[in-house]
């Protein structure tokens, strides 16, 4: 299910590609997020720091081919099964708030991938709860988590088990209580997203 929106776009956000389908669409962000997952892995440096800007730039780098909008925080307010990601009008002041309260707290390194896992899943809740782009938070969250695995000498996440119906639920469920601050049911379902040590 796509998103509703305060714009008038349809299932098919206008794009720089022309395309006109949905499964053309995602095939391109899919592209984009590999692309720009490996380039940014190639800098990725020791004291790398994951903050507001850099989610920013993982964004542009993977939809710039994409979305004139790419890397720039969304100017429309979202809705997705019957559930209001915060308003447009916010996101600056809710991603200042996640960058000074989370981001700049992260240790430069984790003793274990759990210790890892639970700061991953504390940000990757908060980025899809603020939603701070039009398209694309799924996948920026995860090219984030990513890098912040690679960075501590971990694999990649194992997203694929939220394809599982059970999972993907859970998934959908720890976003919204994200929203009220509880980040257990995130961090639950990160150990079975957990990299291989």
């Amino acid at each position: 299910m796509k998103y509703a929106s305060t714009g008038s776009e349809g299932e098919v956000l206008p794009n720089l590609l022309g395309f006109t389908t949905l499964a053309a669409v995602q095939q391109a962000e899919t592209e984009g997020s590999l692309r720009a997952e490996q380039a940014l892995l190639d800098e990725l440096c020791e004291d790398q720091l994951f903050d507001a800007a850099y989610i920013c730039e993982i964004h542009r780098r993977a939809l710039a081919q994409v979305y004139s909008f790419a890397g720039t925080y969304r100017a429309v307010n979202l809705s997705k099964g019957g559930f209001t990601f915060p308003a447009a009008q916010y996101l600056l002041q809710s991603m200042v708030q996640l960058e000074r309260e989370t981001l700049q707290t992260l240790p430069p390194s984790w003793p274990d991938v759990v210790a890892l896992a639970a700061d991953v899943a504390r940000i990757h809740a908060e980025l899809l709860f603020i939603h701070p782009f039009r398209e694309g938070n799924g996948r920026t969250a995860r090219v984030l988590a990513n890098l912040m695995a690679y960075k501590n000498g971990s694999a990649s996440f194992r997203w694929e088990k939220l394809a599982e119906p059970i999972h993907f639920e859970q998934y959908v469920q720890a976003v919204q209580a994200a929203g009220r601050l509880d980040y257990t049911p995130m961090q639950q379902l990160f150990t079975v997203l957990l990299p291989p040590e």
